[in-house]
């Protein structure tokens, strides 16, 4: 018989924090799902409201928070270009001020605690593909070194807890990942392209369209995040989760289309800064120690994503940020 848990998910009405929280209230666990909706959407989390499991708060990680959990899932941070370069200041206090609050929270109550990491940490890689013993090639000066370098440091104060108090961590590295509650506006390449190809519009490709990237499903990344929590304790990570497929850019983009039945036409645009040529993770040690890898493959994966695009109104999404 399992053992019913108390558990906090910050970020929990995001993209996949949304999921997390469905997927583990259907498991009969109490779930707080903790949320500032700077990025998320309330509604992706409306139909849990109901469940007398699910309890939903508003408030931002970055102030400190009393709550007696068994578990701690820390989603909370803006994943996408676009969101954290917005406010990069706000961004790092969210890696780093939030992970202080919600690891002082699971020192006291003893609770374990995951840490949502990201490929991000290897920045623009040397190394191909990635492992985790790789310690990365991070501008610390770029626009993007507030997402980057906050979730280094997140990933040293996991660690720091560990060591000096025993902290029961979790750390999944997280490469990109795609479904259904995407926010449309987020910047990423496969919203940008959905959106794009849906409208009619021109699909926009920065750089030639040769830099890489893998595309792993939302589905198979949830699987990922709760073998890791329920691993044995000596299973700290960090452990990468993705997808071992590696596609282009422009390979993405001509699927896409294909899937939408679109005519857009591709043009191209100058590539971000600091912005990563490859992007592919090792995932021996998930395979090892989770019994994990992706099943579903990206032809699939993006006909659901699609599928839900289609049916959203987007007038219901809050508009891009300024650096979007």
């Amino acid at each position: 018989m399992s053992t019913i848990k108390r558990i906090l998910v910050a970020g929990g009405a995001g993209f996949l924090g949304s999921h997390l929280c469905e997927r583990l209230v259907d498991q009969g666990h109490d779930v707080i799902c903790l949320d500032n909706f700077f990025t998320s959407q309330k509604t992706n989390v409306t139909h849990l409201l109901g469940k007398p499991n699910f309890e939903l708060v508003r408030h931002d990680v970055v102030a400190p928070i009393l709550l007696e959990v068994d578990e701690i899932y820390n989603l909370a941070c803006p994943a996408a270009p676009g969101h954290y370069q917005y406010n990069p200041i706000k961004t790092m206090k969210t890696s780093i001020q939030g992970s202080i609050n919600l690891l002082g929270m699971a020192k006291r109550c003893n609770a374990k605690i995951f840490q949502a990491s990201t490929s991000e940490v290897y920045g623009d890689p040397e190394v191909h593909p990635q492992p985790e013993s790789y310690r990365g090639s991070v501008n610390p000066i770029g626009v993007r070194a507030c997402y980057d370098e906050g979730k280094r440091a997140a990933e040293t104060l996991f660690f720091d807890y560990h060591r000096v108090h025993k902290t029961k961590i979790r750390i999944a590295r997280i490469f990109n990942t795609y479904g259904p509650r995407m926010h449309p506006f987020d910047g990423r390449v496969v919203s940008n392209f959905i959106v794009q190809a849906l409208s009619g519009k021109d699909v926009t490709i920065f750089g030639d369209g040769s830099q890489t990237r893998s595309f792993c499903y939302r589905d198979d990344l949830v699987e990922g995040f709760v073998r890791l929590m329920d691993a044995p304790d000596e299973v700290t990570g960090p452990i990468n989760l993705g997808n071992q497929g590696e596609y282009t850019i422009k390979e993405l983009a001509e699927l896409t289309l294909d899937i939408v039945g679109s005519k857009s036409k591709l043009i191209y645009k100058p590539l971000p800064p600091d912005d990563p040529t490859r992007r592919r993770p090792d995932i021996t040690l998930a395979k090892k120690h989770l019994g994990w890898e992706p099943k579903i493959p990206l032809r699939e994966g993006l006909t659901k994503t699609i599928d839900w695009f289609r049916n959203i109104n987007l007038e219901t999404y809050r508009p891009p940020t300024p650096n979007h």
